[in-house]
């Protein structure tokens, strides 16, 4: 059979649309992270304090002598305050190995030799950690006000804390890009997700133990903000309008936790490069 030149054509086929190609990647490592057996059973483990505080709200809605279990601003706290041991271990298993299995593997030229840019790129890993870290934070403390509603068949309570939605939105959203974006830089600086687990531990723990001694030495909690675990426990004592835990200015925090978000930035910009080729 001839075969004929058909020559040069033009592509009649559609586009994509431009910027949107982080969805892809997103898409791609949330499938795969819900398609293993041990990730889904840590969101269902940690799931369980949900279960245990909707109960507690069941009981002090519909049993007169459980009424000491009825639900206050400082209940959505204490509740989010619960989840950090599992957002903890979700980012560590998740975010370790977002940049650096890619780095290991030499990905990261193929990615960005596509019509992907480097924010896209970034912010689609970064979509991938977040989305999981909001399914243990955000969404169970939306859902227990909710369930205060329906057990309680009134509005009452929402309305005299009418704060409480745009607080646990705020504190959540912020707590988990501080998280996401820290991890994220981590990982971009190895190509063991091993290595940057551990790393990750280390620099919270460590944080945490410099305040500790420093009040150990001073008796005085204004050295909190040597601590992100503190800086986002006053952060979060201020939009909950709850009394403060330590006597650091929650501005000084707050700007602490920036720094970092920013800091995070930087290193990811420096370091999700596409390698390039010279002739």
């Amino acid at each position: 059979m001839p075969i004929h030149d058909q020559g040069y054509r033009r592509y009649s086929g559609g586009k994509a649309p431009r910027g949107y190609g982080w969805a892809v990647i997103t898409r791609a490592g949330i499938r795969t992270l819900v398609a293993k057996r041990a990730f889904l059973g840590l969101l269902l483990l940690a799931w369980f304090p949900f279960f245990v505080r909707a109960v507690q709200i069941y009981a002090a809605a519909n049993l007169p002598q459980a009424a000491f279990l009825a639900p206050t601003p400082s209940t959505f706290r204490d509740f989010l305050g619960q989840q950090d041991i599992f957002a903890f271990f979700i980012t560590v298993y998740v975010g370790a190995g977002l940049i650096a299995n890619d780095r290991r593997a030499n990905a990261l030229q193929i990615y960005l030799s596509k019509p992907l840019t480097r924010a896209e790129y970034v912010f689609g890993k970064l979509a991938i950690l977040m989305t999981f870290l909001l399914l243990v934070t955000w969404v169970p403390a939306i859902l227990l006000l909710i369930v205060q509603i329906a057990f309680a068949g009134n509005f009452t309570f929402f309305q005299n804390n009418a704060y409480l939605f745009p607080a646990i939105t705020v504190f959540t959203f912020l707590d988990v890009t501080m998280v996401a974006t820290a991890m994220l830089a981590l990982s971009s600086l190895s190509k063991s997700s091993r290595y940057v687990g551990i790393l990750y531990a280390a620099v919270i723990f460590f944080t945490q133990a410099v305040y500790g001694v420093l009040f150990a030495v001073t008796r005085s909690t204004s050295f909190s903000w040597v601590s992100f675990p503190a800086n986002l426990t006053q952060v979060g004592d201020v939009i909950f309008r709850l009394p403060l835990k330590y006597s650091t200015p929650w501005p000084v925090s707050l700007l602490m936790i920036l720094g970092l978000i920013a800091v995070s930035g930087l290193v990811l910009e420096r370091r999700v490069r596409g390698v390039e080729v010279v002739a």
